[in-house]
């Protein structure tokens, strides 16, 4: 049986004659006539009987009529949707995802994602840098979101967002008080610095920016994560610097401030990494979102 044989036995059911489905179907009528029997043997049933208009449906031939038609929905919605997946609007996407970016600009751009591609199916890991790339390489993710990434020939890194740099302080601090603050006070004030894997990282980039100011500050403690650090200077450890997005993390007793003298380089990337030879067409999407949605 070929789905050739199918359409034509459904344009005859539902025509009711040779003649008028042939025209439909843009052959003669001797042809279709010997594909609806061919039909017939296959099945091993007599699918239509002769009447003085045209031919009528058997009662197998109604059967075989419901279930031919079903088959041609099925059919035309496997189209339809390879059709779509081939243009980035089906399947699924999976994403890597660290840091403070997760709470400001990575939903924003998730959000613009979903409102474009609602039938993507989006999932999201929680990886460290190092875990990303083998992920990517290991084709478990398509992308993934980090800073501080060093270059790589296989993988592509693309910058998306620079967020500035703020200081947490606690609230019982006299830094608490002062409209904004210097970025000297890293002199003296102890530092929690976070995160304490996966380098170069955000540690790497706040020691630069204080050698290039001639000094060096005093770590009063490295932690995994800014949620981490953030209760620690609530509880009076130190001060945290981190990018502008953490700072919507509220927690109790954490006050942040501004620096007024924040050197030029005191800024961090987000970039999104993918390999090189991906050709996921709803990757392509999702970057289209990523370069044309506004985060600001």
């Amino acid at each position: 049986m070929e789905l050739r044989q199918l359409r034509y036995f459904i344009v005859v059911a539902e025509e009711g004659n040779i003649g008028r489905a042939a025209l439909k179907l843009h052959i003669s009528q001797p042809p279709l006539t010997r594909q609806i029997q061919q039909l017939e043997e296959s099945l091993g049933v007599k699918l239509f009987i002769r009447t003085p208009k045209g031919v009528e449906l058997t009662e197998p031939g109604q059967l075989f009529y419901e279930e031919a038609t079903n088959i041609r929905s099925l059919i035309s919605l496997a189209t339809e949707r390879t059709q779509r997946a081939s243009r980035g609007e089906l399947g699924r996407l999976d994403v890597g995802i660290f840091g403070s970016a997760i709470l400001d600009t990575i939903p924003k751009l998730l959000l613009a994602f979903r409102k474009k591609h609602p039938d993507v199916t989006v999932a999201l890991h929680t990886m460290e840098k190092g875990s990303q790339i083998e992920a990517l390489r290991q084709r478990r993710i398509s992308i993934g979101f980090n800073r501080m990434l060093a270059p790589l020939p296989d993988i592509t890194t693309e910058v998306i967002d620079t967020e500035k740099l703020r200081v947490a302080v606690g609230e019982h601090s006299p830094l608490a008080l002062k409209e904004s603050l210097s970025f000297d006070i890293l002199k003296t004030e102890p530092l929690i610095a976070y995160p304490n894997t996966g380098r170069p990282n955000f540690v790497d980039k706040i020691m630069t920016l204080c050698q290039e100011q001639g000094f060096l500050p005093t770590i009063a403690q490295e932690v995994g994560d800014a949620v981490t650090g953030l209760a620690l200077v609530a509880s009076g450890f130190g001060v945290c610097l981190l990018p502008s997005s953490a700072t919507r993390l509220g927690l109790p007793g954490v006050v942040y401030k501004d620096f007024h003298d924040l050197p030029a380089a005191a800024k961090v990337d987000l970039s999104c990494v993918y390999l090189k030879d991906q050709k996921s067409p709803i990757l392509e999407s999702f970057l289209d979102t990523l370069r044309n949605t506004p985060l600001s």
